[in-house]
């Protein structure tokens, strides 16, 4: 069967990579009405997003080695069947054991549905379209995450709790139907052994280092648990690398590609820059409800203005790829989504309402840029060979550095307000802007990753032409 069209291929996979990243962040608004169902507390309730975080760290860096085994149409369209089908048995749960188990069923389908669907997309795109084509498939997932809260609690409100996990029948249905007419069922000729050990040991160190992230954000186990727990995770990674460095050649650890600084920049730098930015959709509501005494509403809405921002960057990130190339990009426009971040430790409740939203927008758009040079250029001198490894290895790095941004905002949050002598249960605007303004550290990343990077590097898939550093004003 002959693939489709490209872009109707990347827009198929952009769409389910929206319904998974909106799957994520829309149960928060409901968990107070959910526990009510479950006759449980919300706090309780946790629990549903917090195994469904731990399923995809444990299962994503698998996606490659199924989807080669098994074919990439066959792994994503099965993906969304059992996403599809674990949304309709969660909203027809009757218990919190019930919504759990099927949570996690959820999040099975959630590992293989992602990367699998990014891995088709770069088989599909030449290197000289492949920034067009991430930069498609990356905003929806970030307008996913900054319109979930909101959307949640509109849905909660004026209908049920169970319509957020509804709404993705029929998304579901269609991206099933669309994707056996469109997807072609690629295999991988070269067949290697799966790589048992470094998967088991690879998987309780992420489900482990996020479980005690949980735990350290909540604030309600003390630190003796998640401590341990975090450096039983840390001492399983050591191992993990360990004994994938006795098989670099059949590894879920792709070493190889590790060895190319356009790779190895979005797993160091570009995993402490996931940590910092998406810690701010966290802080930011917390921060006009609590510090500025706004409606959950309200500032949910104010978020809106990051998927204004995040919107209005995919027609012009090529345009600027080509001026700049990927160092310059990566280095000025990272500067400037750190200032930005900087700026909204500056907000007080007196601020205009004009001048939040402006901020937030040029946050948004920044972030969005940043977001798709540093996936674009991970996969920018990835031979197509090696393409699933990396894509699959990359994958759960991004998944793990994501998640974990939530966590450590409330982490930062907590222990600043613990320095400065009060409960971390009723932080103050002193307290916010100190956690916003480690968050910006941690968002220097890939700024600092990126001064190593070579001037030409990514330039076939930029189409960038170096220019003399003497004859640019840049960098």
């Amino acid at each position: 069967m002959k693939t489709r069209s490209p872009l109707y291929v990347t827009s198929l996979i952009a769409g389910a990579f929206f319904m998974e990243n909106l799957d994520g962040t829309i149960i928060a608004t409901a968990l107070p009405q959910m526990a009510k169902s479950f006759h449980t507390s919300a706090v309780s309730l946790n629990i549903g997003m917090t195994v469904y975080m731990l399923t995809l760290a444990v299962l994503i860096p698998i996606s490659g080695w199924v989807a080669d085994h098994f074919g990439a149409r066959t792994v994503f369209a099965t993906a969304v069947s059992l996403f599809t089908l674990a949304s309709v048995l969660c909203a027809g749960a009757h218990s919190l054991t019930q919504f759990t188990l099927m949570r996690i069923l959820q999040g099975i389908g959630g590992a293989m549905m992602v990367p699998v669907g990014r891995l088709i997309v770069l088989r599909e795109t030449p290197k000289d379209r492949l920034a067009q084509a991430i930069a498609y498939i990356s905003w929806p997932g970030l307008t996913a995450l900054v319109l979930g809260p909101p959307l949640g609690g509109f849905i909660t409100t004026y209908f049920s709790w169970h319509w957020i996990f509804l709404i993705n029948v029929p998304f579901g249905i269609a991206a099933l139907i669309l994707a056996m007419l469109w997807i072609e069922n690629t295999h991988v000729h070269e067949r290697h052994p799966f790589d048992w050990g470094t998967f088991i040991l690879a998987g309780i160190a992420s489900a482990g280092s996020v479980y005690a992230m949980e735990k350290f954000g909540e604030g309600e186990s003390g630190w003796v648990t998640p401590a341990m727990t975090l450096a039983f995770s840390l001492i399983c990674g050591v191992f993990a690398i360990l004994y994938a460095r006795r098989r670099p050649k059949t590894s879920l650890i792709d070493f190889d590609s590790m060895r190319n600084k356009t790779y190895s920049l979005s797993i160091y730098g570009a995993s402490a820059f996931r940590v910092g930015v998406m810690a701010l959709p966290f802080l930011l509501p917390l921060m006009f409800q609590i510090a500025f005494r706004l409606t959950a509403f309200r500032s949910g809405l104010y978020l809106l203005a990051l998927f204004g921002g995040d919107f209005s960057m995919k027609s012009i990130v090529l345009p600027l790829l080509r001026t700049f190339g990927f160092r310059r990009l990566l280095i000025v426009n990272g500067l400037i989504t750190v200032g930005t971040i900087g700026l909204c430790a500056l907000l007080t409740p007196g601020t205009p309402t004009a001048l939040l939203l402006f901020i937030l927008f040029i946050h948004g758009a920044c972030r969005s840029l940043e977001f798709t040079c540093l996936t674009t250029l991970a996969y920018a001198e990835i031979p197509a060979e090696r393409m699933s490894r990396a894509n699959g290895f990359l994958s759960a790095i991004m998944q793990l550095s994501a998640g974990m941004g939530v966590a450590v905002g409330a982490i930062t949050l907590r222990i600043v307000a613990m320095a400065k002598g009060h409960s971390a249960a009723h932080p103050d605007l002193s307290d916010f802007r100190w956690a916003i303004v480690l968050m910006a550290i941690f968002a220097l990343g890939p700024v600092i990753d990126s001064l190593a990077l070579h001037p030409h590097a990514g330039a076939s898939t930029s189409g960038h032409k170096h220019v003399p550093e003497s004859e640019s004003a840049l960098v």
